[in-house]
């Protein structure tokens, strides 16, 4: 009697956006989040999380050593000084101190949950299968994901769901795919392609993008993007017949009656 076949684990994916009060994880403030999460057998969505976040302080990180001050203020706790909010990054992005006062949550929170939505998505699978990050200019959005789990103390919760390695200096990295890598690799020989920007390379595919630069219209356009790129890597020869799921975000601005 033949032993039946075993089904292979559904591996699953998290697109992920960050807008920032400016460029540097180091002193910069998130400010809003967005993840998707999608198996990529066939680019379903099974599952979204966004939340804006509150005004917050910097303050000392787990684990950070007196010759590394990581969002550590020199002042005393009661003249803590506030993360970076910078006009420009800020009108880039539509996001107003009022809308983060109004509807964000305390940073601890709102990565607690990040935490917890990835392991509601994340299915039973081997250690090489844990789930990774997607996104577009990804090491920008991985740098404020860990600024995030730093600040809640929940780097090491973090290291469970997804995969990941440690550098040179022993700080653990989530492992990624950047879609203006995949674009590149895919669109590089077009003479009419010499820019790799989300709304770019969406046009470039025929993918609809609405409210560029809000986290969740970008996400699902930086899925798209990447589910256009993976049909095409799987049609190589005519053998792949399937479709992949593509998506459309309602705009998170509605979401959140602004």
């Amino acid at each position: 009697m033949a032993t039946p076949k075993e089904e292979a684990p559904v591996l699953v994916a998290f697109t992920i956006d960050f807008e920032t009060g400016g460029l540097k994880c180091q002193t910069s403030a998130c400010t809003q989040i967005a993840i998707h999460a999608t198996r990529l057998d066939t680019f379903e969505k099974i599952g979204t999380y966004q939340s804006y976040i509150a005004p917050y302080n910097r303050k000392e990180i787990a684990g950070a050593t007196k010759k590394r001050k990581v969002l550590k203020s020199k002042y005393d706790d009661e003249d803590e000084i506030s993360m970076d909010y910078e006009q420009k990054a800020l009108e880039y992005s539509a996001i107003t101190m009022d809308m983060l006062e109004s509807y964000g949550k305390p940073i601890e929170t709102v990565a607690q949950e990040v935490i917890q939505f990835m392991q509601d998505n994340t299915p039973k699978c081997p250690r090489n299968m844990k789930p990774f990050l997607i996104g577009q200019h990804i090491a920008f959005d991985e740098g404020f994901l860990c600024q995030m789990m730093e600040y809640a103390g929940l780097m090491g919760e973090l290291k469970k769901v997804l995969r990941g390695d440690e550098d040179f200096y022993g700080h653990w990295h989530p492992l990624y795919v950047d879609t203006i890598t995949l674009g590149q690799l895919a669109l590089c020989h077009l003479p009419n392609v010499n820019s790799y920007k989300l709304e770019i390379m969406c046009e470039n595919l025929g993918i609809d993008l609405d409210d560029a630069h809000d986290a969740d219209a970008d996400v699902s356009a930086t899925t798209n993007v990447a589910a256009v790129l993976t049909q095409r890597m799987r049609s190589v020869g005519g053998e792949y017949d399937g479709e992949l799921a593509i998506s459309k975000a309602e705009k998170s601005r509605k979401h959140f009656k602004i």
